[in-house]
């Protein structure tokens, strides 16, 4: 039986943060059948700044009380997305550092309405391969809540 030493277990669902948009406590739901991650929002609006593309939109966080979050962040991409239910979308894409545990790295969402899922947050397999990531089905929540360091310094 082969081993992976150096891979990082996670479960079916992790709590996350996405610290550049000020994101925090995000519950992702993990989706090795998706290449690219997908962060709910809504209020898209494309805009330039400094000659370069950006996106202004709201995302949410939490489930049973929905907490709006206006967010920011430079546009990589336009994608076009064929959902599960085979319906082509093009969607605007963003990179953003992901903290899950004690990681930090850098991952592409592209930005959809999932307001009818019930996780705000895939988790595609890209973020999973960067992030050096083996997923246990079988488990949720096996990495800490990622806490985002003081910025004052103190602990």
């Amino acid at each position: 039986m082969k081993t992976f030493d150096h891979l990082n277990v996670i479960g079916l669902r992790e709590w996350v943060n996405l610290p550049e948009l000020g994101i925090v406590g995000l519950r992702a739901k993990i989706d090795t059948g998706a290449s690219t991650s997908s962060l709910h929002a809504s209020d898209i609006q494309p805009f330039e700044r400094d000659g370069e593309r950006w996106v202004r939109f709201t995302a949410y966080i939490g489930t049973q009380v929905q907490r709006r979050h206006r967010c920011e962040a430079r546009l990589v991409a336009l994608k076009t997305i064929k959902s599960s239910n085979g319906q082509a979308q093009t969607r605007y894409v963003i990179r953003t550092s992901l903290m899950l545990g004690d990681l930090l790295w850098p991952v592409e969402f592209t930005l959809a309405s999932r307001k009818t899922m019930r996780y705000r947050m895939l988790l595609g397999s890209k973020a999973l391969i960067d992030g050096h990531l083996v997923v246990n089905p079988a488990l949720s929540y096996v990495q800490d809540k990622p806490v985002l360091p003081d910025p004052t310094g103190a602990q």
